[in-house]
């Protein structure tokens, strides 16, 4: 994990515990009722980014929710769905973990917490979590980026992310690809909280840097497996163009001994929701 950026743990979870949370966010999406300006297509692209998510507080209010993003085109321009709306889902977040009980237990589960501990986290809180499902066909690629830029701490280094195959994750309905080693130079570009009466309600400071392909390597990984992220190692997920999902349930932690979280993130704990421990 040093090392690389990322470490891969197959078979963490059981088929079981797999399903338990494909069955749970079934539930939440048959219970889905989104009203129209709400329909945020979720989308990694900059100006796109800016738009779809920057336009809308529903996103950045999204932190202590459990609330719906969709993939690009299966919206008409008045906000009706084009397919069949659990197919349009792109991802559920952000607080799966504190509102529901399966995912909740996941998060916090024992071996979770072990985890963390000997990877040296002594007072990990969760920051946010999500469900992503790469729709089988349609599921958007995630272009070259650093969680870092997203969730930015005061010294860098403190975010971790904890990413679970919930079905076998393939080169073919997009795994995700890594560069191994790229964790270790910083950061150069941070999306933060725009000015108040900006047109968007985020916005990118710094550069993109340009990324070389051939150094990325694809980490297929079966079900139940879990791939720990380091926050600024770089890593992307093609698009999906098989005809499999590719269910993920995700979550990032902090290490918040004598770290700051930035007052510029998008994500901000609230006091319906400060951050909780994942040490119960």
């Amino acid at each position: 994990f040093h090392e690389d950026g990322f470490l891969v743990l197959e078979h963490f979870f059981s088929p079981e515990e797999c399903d338990s949370m494909r069955s749970s966010i079934q539930r939440i999406l048959d219970g889905m009722e989104v009203p129209p300006h709400c329909r945020t297509e979720f989308s990694t692209k900059e100006e796109e980014q800016l738009q779809a998510q920057g336009s809308s507080d529903y996103f950045l209010t999204s932190g202590d929710k459990v609330r719906f993003f969709f993939e690009k085109g299966v919206l008409d321009e008045k906000g009706n769905f084009l397919i069949a709306k659990e197919k349009s889902v792109s991802k559920i977040g952000h607080a799966l973990h504190a509102h529901d009980p399966v995912f909740k237990q996941i998060t916090h589960s024992s071996k979770v917490q072990e985890l963390g501990r000997k990877l040296g986290l002594e007072r990990p809180v969760v920051v946010q979590s999500m469900y992503i499902f790469k729709q089988p066909g349609i599921g958007g690629e995630v272009t070259p980026h650093q969680d870092a830029t997203f969730l930015h701490t005061e010294p860098l280094g403190k975010v971790l992310g904890f990413w679970i195959a919930l079905e076998d994750a393939t080169q073919e309905n997009g795994c995700l690809w890594f560069i191994p080693g790229s964790h270790t130079s910083g950061i150069t570009r941070r999306m933060v909280r725009a000015a108040q009466g900006a047109s968007t309600c985020v916005e990118f400071v710094g550069s993109e840097p340009a990324y070389d392909d051939s150094k990325f390597i694809p980490v297929p990984i079966s079900k139940g497996g879990l791939i720990v992220i380091h926050g600024e190692v770089v890593h992307k997920s093609e698009m999906n163009s098989s005809e499999f999902s590719r269910h993920v349930y995700t979550f990032h932690v902090m290490e918040a001994k004598g770290t700051n979280w930035s007052k510029e993130n998008w994500l901000q704990p609230t006091p319906e929701l400060p951050f909780p421990p994942l040490y119960t």
